[in-house]
């Protein structure tokens, strides 16, 4: 069935796009979180999900939206990553929420802290030459969070009803 497959298929991708993007370029295309959207939007219609839990998806993606947009304010995280925290947060709900930004702070500080390390060691010759590789090597660099918030997201995203509904 179509759906299952866009069920299956469609958040994950989206995610592996979103972290490989964050990783080579530093940054989130805004057609990310768009596509979480309306990816949302088609399967939630498609699947008989009542208006009532619509909108409560709706209040987490609000409430996302709002710290990690104070977070983007302070310099502390990228645009993109509070756009595509928020995504996610519409996809999972309240219900899946707090396990997902657990798994993504715990990835996030573990990605944090293997940069730190890695822009401790000397680049060797063979990388010095790839412009990502050299971003992600300088000292006063950002990290790519959006690899620990799709992390964070796969992590949760089977034990959500949008697997289950499948039989996965």
């Amino acid at each position: 069935m179509i759906i299952d497959s866009v069920r299956l298929m469609l958040f994950p991708t989206i995610m592996a796009f979103a972290a490989a993007s964050d990783l080579l370029t530093m940054t989130i295309s805004n057609r990310v979180p768009i596509i979480l959207a309306a990816g949302f939007a088609a399967l939630a219609l498609t699947s008989g999900m009542p208006a009532a839990e619509i909108l409560s998806h709706a209040r987490a993606v609000a409430l996302v939206l709002v710290v990690s947009f104070g977070f983007f304010v302070r310099g502390w995280i990228g645009g993109g990553d509070a756009k595509l925290a928020a995504a996610t947060a519409l996809w999972f709900g309240f219900g899946y929420l707090l396990s997902y930004l657990v798994f993504a702070s715990l990835f996030g500080g573990a990605l944090t802290l293997l940069l730190l390390r890695f822009r401790l060691a000397p680049l060797p010759g063979l990388l010095a030459g790839q412009s990502w590789i050299q971003r992600l090597h300088q000292p006063d660099g950002h990290v790519p969070y959006g690899i620990a918030l799709a992390a964070g997201a796969l992590a949760v995203y089977p034990d959500t009803p949008w697997l289950k509904a499948i039989g996965i």
